[in-house]
């Protein structure tokens, strides 16, 4: 199984900078991605899925900076490459789809253009090969007509369409590791499972790895293999999708599974997970979710301690002080 491993993160920690004093964003944050593989990221905004998705592209902004742990691409790592060498490996060997396509895509270029210029910068081939391949690719993600198409600006299009051409760009150039952060956010339910359709059959047909970032726990449903949950910059919980699921162990995991609504029942009620978000500004020795958790009281560690990553069942992992003392 290693020799399939695409990506792979290990003791993350990366920080910000705010007023002139660095903050903790990511903490000891560890977790591997597979050939044919969707791993989804999940947490409430701010946990630091989308972080992590910019350390692992190398495009962290200028106030944020990663202070140790590597990133492997292929076995390679990234955190010891200069910025020049990491564009070499972003858009060839791993492509990103961004949640609103209108910001990745160029308003004032068709999209054969743009298209064309991405197969010839990251494919090495000539400008009638790659109109060629253009055409090829937006068949490959189902879009009706693509000669059309490919004469079109993407404010001509839908954001249906707009993110089917975001992922052909994506896939043009034959990344190992496709990296999809939020892409269905902005499309309705109908569009959205299209999309989580065509990822899952481009993955087993490319034989890739997704790193797949969302909120919303229906999407990971569909598409998790694996499913990684952080809150407020640390791994609290990892397993397969059936495991995550079926017996969730970390408190915030419990938290998450109960604030969705169950729509099968007619009196379901939403259980919203209480308290505040913590700001990364707070420093807390204890567990993060503590102040918001229900079983604080039960354990006196959660409030003194950070609690350490234990294996609770073959390849599922929780870290919360409860779970580990009821595995002694």
């Amino acid at each position: 199984m290693e020799q399939d491993k695409v990506l792979d993160v290990r003791n993350l920690h990366a920080v910000f900078r705010i007023d002139r004093k660095e903050y903790e964003v990511l903490h000891d944050i560890s977790f591997s991605v597979h050939r044919n593989e969707t791993v989804c990221v999940v947490g409430e905004s701010g946990c630091g899925k989308s972080v992590t998705t910019l350390c692992v592209m190398g495009l962290l902004p200028k106030n944020g900076r990663i202070t140790s742990g590597s990133i492997s691409l292929n076995g390679t790592d990234l955190t010891g490459l200069s910025a020049k060498e990491v564009r070499k490996f972003r858009g060839k060997k791993m492509g990103m789809i961004f949640q609103e396509p209108m910001t990745a895509l160029n308003p004032l270029l068709t999209v054969g253009y743009q298209l064309r210029e991405n197969l010839m910068l990251h494919r090495g081939v000539d400008k009638k090969t790659a109109s060629q391949m253009a055409l090829d690719y937006l068949n490959k993600v189902g879009i009706a007509n693509p000669e059309q198409r490919l004469k079109q600006f993407p404010f001509q299009l839908s954001g249906g369409l707009r993110q089917r051409v975001l992922i052909a760009m994506v896939l043009s150039a034959q990344p190992d590791l496709l990296i999809a952060d939020e892409p269905t956010t902005a499309l309705d339910v109908t569009i959205q499972k299209q999309v989580l359709s065509l990822l899952n059959h481009l993955k087993k047909e490319m034989s890739a790895g997704i790193m797949f970032i969302t909120h919303d726990l229906g999407v990971v449903a569909e598409i998790a293999d694996r499913i990684v949950v952080l809150y407020a910059g640390r791994k609290v919980e990892e397993g397969s999708a059936q495991q995550i699921f079926n017996n969730p162990q970390h408190p915030y995991t419990i938290g998450l599974m109960n604030a969705v609504p169950d729509v099968e029942k007619d009196d379901f009620v939403i259980q919203p997970i209480p308290g505040m978000f913590p700001n990364i500004t707070e420093d807390s020795p204890g567990c993060r979710f503590n102040p918001r958790c229900a079983h604080v009281n039960e354990c006196p560690l959660c409030v003194t301690a950070a609690p350490e990553m234990i294996e609770i069942e073959p390849g599922h992992f929780v870290a919360c002080h409860l779970r580990n003392r009821e595995a002694e």
